[in-house]
């Protein structure tokens, strides 16, 4: 069985406008919230192979507050995760190295949500996993959803992954403030 983790990037900046959206960093709740996601990942002891990351400033930003991570994965940015919808998500995690035991990937909206729910299917979506209700209704920023994966990589396919919880920050207590 294979674990794949998608991570959505923590909340960013609009404060500049000048900047392109590339460009954005996190702002502080974003930060915050990172490292609150990065505590979640050590408390359920989820230690990716490699990740995946977008090469927008606000996802690399977030791998960084996971960061140091179990085991010192491989990490690839990736330009072509920039804004991807959920096709390319898929292709790309199709090519991963057979050997990787558990992938995080460290994206953006609606691409990762619309992969996540193309992954659960219609029978997942209708489970009991934790946060299948959440995942439902969106896919905030900083959240994190854990899919266990029977097939290889190479024949991951829309209903291919069973939902095992779904986190988003604002179910943290030291994110209510």
């Amino acid at each position: 069985m294979r674990q794949l983790l998608l991570l959505r990037h923590a909340k960013s900046s609009w404060d500049d406008p000048s900047l392109p959206d590339h460009a954005r960093p996190l702002n502080a709740r974003g930060k915050r919230a990172a490292m609150a996601m990065a505590g979640v990942m050590q408390g359920l002891g989820l230690a990716p192979d490699i990740v995946l990351v977008s090469s927008a400033r606000r996802t690399l930003q977030t791998l960084e507050a996971l960061t140091p991570l179990p085991d010192s994965p491989m990490v690839e940015p990736l330009d072509d995760l920039y804004l991807a919808p959920w096709s390319r998500l898929l292709e790309v995690l199709r090519q991963a190295p057979v050997t990787a035991r558990s992938l995080l990937l460290i994206g953006h909206n609606p691409g990762l949500h619309d992969l996540a729910l193309s992954l659960a299917g219609p029978a997942g979506m209708a489970g009991k996993a934790p946060g299948t209700q959440r995942l439902a209704d969106g896919y905030p920023t900083g959240a994190l959803a854990e899919f266990a994966v029977a097939s290889a990589w190479s024949g991951l396919q829309p209903g291919g992954g069973r939902l095992v919880r779904f986190v988003a920050p604002n179910d943290l207590p030291e994110m209510a403030a």
